[in-house]
């Protein structure tokens, strides 16, 4: 019974609904509209069907996979190690059709895989006139980062005191994890 109950509180703590969760936090922004003489967008070859980067700064990532899992969370991350390709597609195709820099792309693409929905919903309310969310800059400040950690190793430290306890000793000193 504490199994069931133990695994359900686990995978009931990775549902995560933020549709319903009231306004939206805005982080000041600072990235700016880049104008076509600094910027040439990623060009598309129907023929191969694929974004090519115009320049090389469009070619460099703004921040690796750890950027991604910083400021969106391992959804994100996940989809971005196995998926690279379609990644990179994705954020040459926004850089394109929205005359964003790589690190805003980048950071409306983790957006995006990490929930749609609120990603457009975020979109349909500025162009409605919504302050912009620089999903570049999302979670990147070092107060948000030491959180970050600390609630994920406490979460980590718990979760395998359980699974040792409950899995691999077959339950049978289930009162230890009590005895943090």
């Amino acid at each position: 019974m504490l199994n069931s109950i133990l695994l359900f509180l686990y995978f009931a703590s990775l549902i995560t609904v933020e549709a319903f969760t009231g306004p939206i936090k805005h982080a000041p922004t600072t990235c700016q509209k880049v104008t076509t003489a600094q910027f040439m967008a990623p060009r598309f070859d129907k023929r191969e069907q694929r974004w090519f980067p115009s320049a090389k700064e469009e070619a460099s990532e703004a921040y690796g996979p750890v950027g991604s899992l910083i400021r969106q969370g391992p959804k994100a991350f996940f989809a971005r190690i196995t998926n690279a390709e379609e990644y990179e597609q994705g954020v040459y195709k926004m850089m394109a059709q929205n005359g964003w820099d790589r690190l805003e792309a980048q950071g409306n693409m983790d957006a995006f895989l990490e929930n749609p929905q609120d990603w457009m919903f975020q979109k349909a309310a500025e162009k409605k006139g919504a302050p912009k969310y620089d999903y570049g800059k999302a979670n990147t400040s070092p107060k948000q980062i030491i959180l970050t950690v600390t609630w994920a190793g406490i979460v980590v430290f718990l979760f395998s005191k359980v699974f040792i306890t409950n899995v691999l000793n077959d339950g049978s000193t289930a009162s230890s994890i009590y005895g943090i």
